[in-house]
């Protein structure tokens, strides 16, 4: 594997590439990729790092684990390219989107998640590699670990950025975020298996712009 990866992150995550738990973790993955087929593919997993810096966060999503079918995983988080069918999570999303901040077009249409990322929305995995076809597959070895100290980080170095949690798991995972010093934005997750019991009328996009309005910060063009 021959990651990407900004260099602002190598330097605040140094800690954690060193640890040994990390260690450990590289040799899970290279044993996994001896067997089995994996997704993202070694220099993408972390492109979410890579596309945005540690000082151009504005905004946090957090995911779970990437998609596990052939070409969706990119290594950002409920991202796929524009030629691969859109996951009914990301349709969710787009359906969200267009009712909270209306296109004009009365239809919802799959946003651009790249733009996103440049103009700093983090799409952050908790678990940032899969086997394939096995969701879940990679939890448990340590990238929570990893990705734990990452928002432990942005929440203690950075100021008023927003997070967005989407379902319990994300949730948890953010519980000790300070309200006081950044935004928390909650609510069910997009899947189809939760999206009708809170996520749809949650209003995310525009209360995150709201936020970063109020502290100066330019709001994300979604």
């Amino acid at each position: 594997m021959s990651p990407k990866i900004d260099p602002s992150w190598l330097e605040v995550l140094r800690p954690q590439f060193e640890a040994p738990y990390f260690a450990q973790l590289k040799e899970f993955l290279v044993a996994e990729r001896q067997q089995y087929t994996c997704y993202p593919k070694g220099g993408d997993i972390f492109a979410a790092f890579d596309r945005t810096p540690f000082d151009k966060v504005k905004v946090v999503i957090l995911g779970q684990d990437p998609y596990h079918e052939p070409r969706q995983a990119q290594g950002l988080a409920f991202y796929v390219p524009k030629d691969v069918a859109p996951p009914p999570s990301l349709l969710n999303i787009a359906k969200e989107l267009e009712s909270d901040i209306p296109s004009g077009t009365g239809q919802a249409k799959i946003p651009d998640l790249l733009s996103w990322a440049d103009q700093g929305v983090m799409l952050l995995n908790a678990t940032l590699t899969v086997a394939a076809h096995v969701a879940g597959s990679h939890q448990g070895r340590g990238w929570e670990l990893f990705t734990d100290a990452v928002v432990r980080i942005l929440a203690e170095r950075r100021e008023h950025l927003v997070f967005i949690l989407w379902g319990s798991y994300a949730q948890r995972k953010g519980a000790f975020i300070d309200r006081a010093r950044h935004t928390v934005i909650e609510s069910a997750h997009p899947s189809p298996l939760s999206a009708y019991r809170g996520f749809f009328g949650s209003r995310p996009f525009s209360r995150a712009n709201a936020a970063l309005v109020a502290h100066g910060e330019t709001p994300i063009s979604w």
